[in-house]
């Protein structure tokens, strides 16, 4: 497929694939003709590009696993992103549960609300000021 075939699959502009391949995350693409003419492989490279960085990935830790000598060391870099990736996760759930509290919340001041600043405390003694206790539970204190 041509190097705007491509671009289109993933919603992405043909000079993002021109700059990935300047910096190596992707390989040069075949030329047909003087044009780039990119495989299968090329579909999948990008498509975990795509999904990294949209998980907050940065190039070079996408370099790290796709680039990876052997499945061993690419194993121990996608346990530390799927880590990082659970860590993220938790923090956004436990902000879904505060602006769900404020949405719903029946107080003129969802702030002032016992329920909210009770979630706020939890949310706060948490290790590095993350949740201490689970979402589930802390949904649990909406509008008290």
């Amino acid at each position: 497929m041509t190097i705007g075939e491509l671009a289109d699959r993933f919603a992405l502009r043909t000079h993002v694939l021109r700059h990935w391949e300047a910096t190596g995350l992707l390989s040069p693409a075949e030329r047909v003709n003087g044009r780039r003419r990119y495989s299968s492989r090329h579909i999948a490279r990008v498509a975990m590009i795509v999904r990294g960085k949209a998980a907050g990935f940065s190039l070079d830790q996408l370099r790290g696993v796709l680039d990876a000598t052997d499945s061993a060391e690419r194993r121990v870099l996608l346990l530390d992103q799927r880590a990082e990736l659970d860590r993220r996760i938790q923090e956004i759930e436990a902000s879904r549960t505060l602006i769900e509290h404020a949405l719903e919340c029946r107080a003129e001041d969802f702030t002032e609300c016992p329920g909210f600043r009770k979630l706020v405390e939890q949310l706060a003694t948490g290790p590095a000021g993350g949740p201490s206790v689970g979402d589930a539970e802390l949904r649990g204190h909406l509008h008290e």
